[in-house]
């Protein structure tokens, strides 16, 4: 039996802390899209919504931040849903 395909992890992310965040958000692609934006807010200056630890980099905020619940996603209505 193959292995499942994953997506490969960045050497900069903590795998960790990935594996928590995919118990909060189980959809991988859902997942990437919450980090990308977060990542991209925390490089233009945003500031970080948990404590910073020596060496976290902008994913590594953005994952603790998803499994301390301080930041959340919701999925785009369904237009059948909205009628």
């Amino acid at each position: 039996m193959a292995a499942p395909v994953t997506a490969p992890v960045p050497s900069s992310m903590q795998s960790s802390l990935l594996e928590e965040a995919s118990k909060i958000v189980p959809d991988q692609q859902k997942l990437i899209n919450v980090i990308s934006k977060r990542v991209r807010q925390l490089s233009q200056g945003h500031r970080p919504l948990v404590p910073v630890l020596p060496r976290m980099v902008f994913s590594d905020i953005a994952l603790q931040e998803i499994i301390d619940g301080k930041l959340t996603f919701r999925d785009a209505a369904d237009p059948a849903e909205e009628k």
